[in-house]
């Protein structure tokens, strides 16, 4: 590999604005995750800071990654919430960012072979889609103005449609057609577009008139003349130490949301690969997959801990690394530390807390619909042939168990859904006879 610029770790005061140009590329990712699953914004820009900077002491500032809010979590936080709370979720968070741990020791010990061999693309792909699939009436809830579970009207159906049409097609528009770092920040974009709509909505009185004719049916009304309001923003003092939730012992959030970690595991692989592409270093043998990984377990642990969610490399973040040139591991150091500054600042989380539902919604049906897709994308790299009698059932068993929701009550612990999915596709891969899995 080659290299065009210094990839030695340099702490610099002049790239304390390249950091904060990082950290606003990985906004509106990191906060989108705590917006949709019902945890706090200004924890998760806390456990993001504080992640990374474990995640470099853990490589030995080698790799120029920033860890955030991680997507393949969503739809467990959101039914662990409901089920457990956020305590009892954060105790299945932390057991995930342990079963990063776990894989990092295999790894060393074993090497990387170990993972491909128990969690090849005939597990994890179907997982994946499972992921994103779940989530699926999730999206079309909020992005037609209720609840995510359907059973309340938030805004109005017409007016919850423009707002989240507008979120959807900037974002796509963006993703498509866009140069330099807005191609890094649709979703930041979207969002914008989707709040600015609402205000416009706001501000000509369409909200209002909408609001007075509408007939909510037989679901709850809790739609209102306005969809934008200051005034949990007015009520947020400047600064404030953020909403840390410590976690609660639970083992069925435990054994709901550790399969789950499966999934990103793989996907930890390739990312190591990209960032070690854009800089020209080979960060899978230096400091090692089993580093990098031992090192995104631990900032996930950290991070449920005091009530945030699991941590990931950001794919929008070295996507700007190879747009900036900035190969210098200390940049994403000034990047953590906005984060955890900004995290003190409680007017933020105030604000956050107006965008409307609606504009999240149109958001998530492109976003959950890209999760199921990589899962399938999954299956085709890997020449997946799926009328294979043995590939088929895997397949068939995971996608059935998960989106179906499948639940076996074993007297002591209820398990289901999608961790359900990921264990029996562990379980199936391992022990069906037949030729071996792509």
């Amino acid at each position: 590999m080659s290299q065009n610029a210094p990839t030695d770790y340099n702490f610099r005061p002049k790239d304390c604005l390249l950091g904060a140009q990082m950290l606003f590329v990985a906004f509106g990712a990191l906060v989108l995750v705590p917006l949709l699953t019902g945890l706090n914004a200004n924890v998760a820009l806390f456990t993001a800071g504080v992640g990374t900077l474990i995640f470099q002491v853990i490589t030995r500032g080698k790799v120029p990654v920033f860890l955030a809010s991680s997507f393949a979590f969503i739809a467990p936080i959101i039914y662990g919430v409901q089920q457990w709370g956020i305590s009892g979720t954060m105790c299945g968070l932390f057991a995930a960012g342990l079963m990063y741990v776990i894989i990092s020791f295999l790894i060393r010990i074993f090497g990387s072979d170990i993972l491909h061999s128990i969690l090849p693309p005939i597990v994890t792909g179907p997982v994946i889609m499972v992921i994103g699939l779940v989530l699926a009436p999730v999206a079309v809830h909020m992005a037609s103005g209720r609840t995510g579970d359907g059973s309340a009207w938030l805004v109005p159906e017409t007016t919850a449609f423009i707002i989240a049409g507008v979120s959807l097609a900037v974002t796509i528009i963006v993703s498509l057609l866009g140069k330099g770092i807005f191609k890094l920040i649709p979703i930041l974009c979207g969002i914008a577009a989707g709040y600015f709509t609402s205000l416009i909505l706001d501000v000509s009185g369409f909200t209002a008139s909408t609001q007075a004719a509408f007939d909510p049916g037989s679901l709850q009304n809790w739609t209102g003349p306005a969809l934008i309001s200051m005034q949990k923003v007015a009520e947020s003092p400047w600064f404030a130490i953020p909403s840390f939730t410590f976690p609660t012992w639970n083992l069925e959030a435990i054994l709901f949301i550790v399969p789950v970690a499966i999934a990103p595991a793989i996907e930890h692989f390739g990312d190591v690969l990209a960032i070690s592409g854009i800089t020209g270093k080979d960060y899978v043998e230096d400091p090692g997959i089993k580093n990098t990984l031992l090192g995104d377990g631990i900032a996930t642990s950290v991070a449920a801990f005091f009530g945030g969610p699991p941590n990931t490399t950001y794919s929008e973040v070295s996507g700007a690394v190879a747009l900036t040139r900035s190969f210098n591991p200390a940049i994403m150091t000034w990047a953590s530390i906005a984060a955890i500054l900004l995290a003190f600042i409680g007017k933020l989380g105030g604000f956050l807390n107006t965008i409307p539902v609606p504009v999240m919604g149109g958001i998530m049906v492109l976003l959950f619909g890209a999760i199921a897709v990589i899962g399938i994308n999954t299956l085709i790299k890997a020449g997946t042939d799926l009328m294979e009698p043995r590939n088929l059932a895997i397949v068939a068993i995971i996608l059935v168990f998960g989106i179906g929701g499948m639940t076996f009550d074993l007297a002591v612990v209820k398990l289901g859904g999608i961790g359900l999915a990921g264990i029996i596709g562990v379980v199936l891969n391992l022990i069906l006879p037949g030729k071996s899995a792509a």
